[in-house]
């Protein structure tokens, strides 16, 4: 299995963004006001998230990347576009300035994170039916859309969404959130993680029991594929012939955050190439093995899967 060049592969992302703040320092002593770590901050990051992280994990495999999102008028929007332009990516994030960017800000220390905190706000209706008309719009100009649905209020319309580019023949990915995966009926397929899943179909006590529950989920869905990430466990493709399983790429775990998104991206990537379902799961299920072994939201070069993938 190699991987090829893909710079001729089209995507078209859409979802929810995000900017990922990291404060780092070192903690000597517990405050007197609570029993609470002091961290004394000495450096600090900045790294796109959600759908951005996505988009920024496609284009370090050399494919063409259009983003479509919303942000705030704020220094964080701004920052955003700076670290996505800077990643290749072709960014266009409708300003709502009614809102403020979404922000996740992560306290760390010695390796560890000792807080989050985030910042956010939904974004309005005619925002999003702006950025749904653009959709539409670029769709000619892909190959594979992809739908990161944090849960921000970004996809409002994904129903719609998914329709648009079926119409226009386009498989689509989607990166699912919450406990209703009605709204992603018509896709290509779904990639919910094991927690994900188990929100929408209860528990399973064997992988007998899982698999009638994400077929007949499948199924009902009217989605060509399942594909449920399942941490430690590797991954799990479900589709109309059958089911097939990846097992972990063993692997030092330091950051399992944004692993999703490596895998959503590595899949539509490898997919647009002309990629079978399973080689696509193989090469993804190998990016993730690669991306949690670093800090924090992070991405996956092309040069760094070819040799992952030589070395398996």
């Amino acid at each position: 299995m190699r991987i090829a060049d893909l710079s001729a592969v089209r995507l078209l992302i859409a979802g929810d963004v995000m900017l990922d703040r990291y404060w780092f320092g070192d903690v000597a002593r517990i405050s007197p006001e609570a029993p609470v770590p002091i961290v004394r901050i000495g450096r600090s990051d900045e790294r796109p998230g959600g759908a951005a992280n996505v988009a920024r994990n496609a284009a370090a495999l050399g494919a063409q990347v259009t983003l479509l999102s919303v942000v705030g008028d704020d220094e964080a929007g701004r920052n955003l576009g700076r670290l996505l332009a800077e990643s290749g990516v072709k960014a266009s994030l409708h300003v709502d300035v009614g809102i403020s960017t979404t922000v996740k800000l992560r306290v760390i220390a010695r390796h560890q994170q000792l807080l989050r905190i985030d910042f956010e706000t939904s974004p309005s209706h005619e925002v999003l039916r702006a950025k749904l008309t653009e959709f539409a719009a670029r769709l000619a100009e892909c190959d594979v859309v992809v739908l990161s649905d944090y849960g921000k209020g970004g996809l409002v319309h994904v129903g719609e969404m998914i329709r648009l580019a079926g119409d226009a023949g386009k498989a689509v990915l989607v990166d699912p959130k919450g406990d209703d995966f009605s709204k992603y009926a018509g896709a290509t397929v779904v990639t919910p993680n094991r927690a994900e899943l188990r929100e929408v179909v209860g528990r399973w006590h064997d992988e007998g029991e899982l698999t009638s529950k994400a077929q007949a989920l499948r199924e009902q869905l009217g989605i060509e594929a399942l594909l449920v990430t399942r941490s430690e466990e590797g991954m799990s493709l479900f589709r109309r012939d059958g089911v097939v399983h990846e097992g972990s790429v063993a692997r030092e775990v330091f950051d399992v955050s944004g692993a999703g998104d490596t895998v959503i991206a590595t899949l539509g990537v490898m997919l647009a190439a002309g990629a079978s379902w399973q080689e696509a799961m193989r090469v993804a299920n190998v990016a993730a093995g690669v991306v949690v072994s670093k800090l924090g939201t992070a991405i996956v070069s092309r040069d760094e899967l070819a040799d992952a993938v030589r070395a398996l």
